[in-house]
């Protein structure tokens, strides 16, 4: 679970910056040039969410793997907010930090830890 941990954090770094880094960095440049820019830098993300995926869904459910991620989006956008676009931390993010942990308390509550994705094995020839 740690190795999927890890990949989506790095995951969720790049794509917090293809989705809002443009804003601080590359303003007055073309849109379109920023549309190409924030593309390659979404295909790292991809990178490295891909194979986070593929490895949580042997260990958890598809629900637990997805509030993994927003978890993991949401507290990542938050640290980028305030110490990178310079956003004033308030009490909102205490907020949705708390609703975040209620959702992760539900999710994984009396789930059993399996996946729910049957994985496909090749056949023998």
């Amino acid at each position: 679970m740690f190795k999927t941990l890890a990949l989506l954090c790095v995951s969720n770094i790049f794509m917090t910056y293809a989705w809002y880094g443009h804003l601080k960095d590359f303003r007055n440049k073309p849109l379109i040039a920023v549309i190409f820019l924030s593309w390659g830098v979404a295909f790292m993300e991809y990178c490295f969410q891909v194979p986070a995926n593929r490895i949580g869904s042997q260990v958890m459910t598809l629900s637990q793997l997805k509030i993994m991620q927003e978890i993991l989006a949401l507290s990542v956008f938050a640290v980028f907010a305030v110490f990178y676009m310079k956003v004033p931390l308030t009490r909102n993010f205490l907020y949705a930090a708390l609703c975040i942990l209620g959702a992760a308390f539900f999710s994984y509550r009396d789930t059993p830890v399996a996946p729910e994705i049957p994985v496909q094995t090749p056949p023998n020839k």
